[in-house]
C-alpha cells in the first residue's frame, strides 16, 4: 500500500487494489497553503473545521464519514471512534474522531485533532496499531511529549507525524523538530518526496520508525 501526505493532517491512502482514501482534506484559507486536488473513494473527517474538512479538495464523488461508526468501502474496512478535540472533553474546541483503517492487511489509526492525553481507556480503544498518524504541534491538539506517550503506549510499528508547523504555515503550532528530539537517530525515517510504499520491512524491526516526508512546497 502507498500512503501520500498532502499537507497538514491530510494523506492519500492507497490500496494495492487501487482503493483510495484521503484524511482530513483542508483549504488554503487557514493552513496558509493549498492542498492539492486528488480523487478518492472515501474521505474521512475528523471534526468539521475548515482546516480538516474542505472535501470540495477531493473528486471522484467520494463516501464521506464523519460519524462514530463502522463501514466497508471496496475492500477497505473504515472505523471510528469519539475522543476530544481539547483536555476538557471538548468544551474548548469540541469532539474528535479516531479513525481506523484496515488495508492490504495493516491497520492503520490517524488521531485527527485529538486534544486529551493518552490514557489506557483510550490506548485500549484504539488497540493494534501498525502505522500511526499522529499530530504534534500543540496549542490546538496534543504537543510533541504528548504525543511521544500514544506512541509508547500503542507501540505501532510505524509514525507519521502530522499537523506541525512547516515554512508554509498559518497555523500557531509547533514545528515537528520537537517530536523527533524525542526519538534516537536510528528511528527517524526520511523520506525524498511525500509518499511511502509500505512493506513488510518495516514491520521487522524491534523499535518505532518515525518517518518524515520531504516538505515539497508546504
Amino acid at each position: 500500500m502507498k500512503i501520500t501526505w498532502l499537507g497538514h493532517s491530510a494523506f492519500l491512502l492507497e490500496e494495492s487494489t487501487g482503493t483510495t482514501v484521503v484524511t482530513d482534506p483542508y483549504g488554503e484559507s487557514i493552513v496558509g497553503y493549498r492542498m492539492r486536488q486528488v480523487s478518492a473513494d472515501a474521505v474521512t473527517l475528523s471534526h468539521h473545521h475548515r482546516d480538516h474538512d474542505e472535501v470540495s479538495r477531493v473528486a471522484g464523488s467520494p463516501q464521506v464519514f464523519d460519524t462514530v461508526g463502522a463501514w466497508e468501502v471496496k475492500g477497505v474496512d473504515i472505523t471510528s471512534m469519539h475522543s476530544w478535540h481539547d483536555p476538557e472533553q471538548g468544551s474548548k474546541r469540541g469532539p474528535n474522531l479516531i479513525f481506523k483503517y484496515r488495508m492490504d492487511g495493516v491497520d492503520l489509526c490517524h488521531l485527527g485533532d485529538i486534544g486529551e492525553e493518552c490514557d489506557a481507556e483510550t490506548g485500549d480503544l484504539i488497540g493494534t496499531v501498525n502505522v500511526l498518524m499522529i499530530p504534534v504541534g500543540g496549542n490546538y491538539t496534543i504537543d510533541a511529549a504528548q504525543a511521544k506517550e500514544y506512541v509508547d503506549f500503542l507501540m505501532p510499528d510505524i509514525v507519521i507525524p502530522m499537523h506541525f508547523r512547516t515554512p508554509s504555515c498559518a497555523v500557531d503550532i509547533g514545528r515537528l523538530d520537537d517530536f523527533l528530539d524525542l526519538f534516537d537517530d536510528e528511528q527517524i525515517v526520511r523520506v525524498d518526496g511525500d509518499t511511502l510504499e509500505v512493506d513488510r520491512e518495516y514491520f521487522d524491526g524491534d523499535s518505532t520508525k518515525v518517518i518524515v516526508f520531504s516538505d515539497r512546497d508546504f
